[in-house]
């Protein structure tokens, strides 16, 4: 939580009377190191969004995912144009 209010990314609001919320949950994992020892501790604070009702809570969603199709194009023109390719991770994102 410390991470998401660092980055300004949730601000504090109330309810209307009138609407539902939806609720969240706590999922823990816990990663180990290759030997079987405990690396860390990891929890994430979900949102039950299975709880809302289309119409009624929300009226559109989208997730921006890339397909497979264009990521491969990507792939073939960084070949064909020698270009070099970095990854990166954005951590506490949502």
């Amino acid at each position: 939580l410390k991470a998401l209010e660092d980055n300004g990314t949730w601000d504090l609001a109330f309810s209307p009377k009138d609407k539902k919320i939806a609720g969240c949950k706590w999922v823990y994992k816990i990663k180990y190191k290759a030997s079987g020892e405990v690396e860390k501790y990891k929890a994430h604070l979900v949102a039950k969004g299975y709880t809302q009702v289309e119409g009624e809570d929300f009226n559109e969603t989208f997730a921006l995912v890339a397909k497979m199709t264009t990521v491969r194009c990507l792939f073939s023109i960084a070949v064909v144009k020698d270009w070099e390719l970095h990854q990166m991770d954005v951590r506490n994102v949502f």
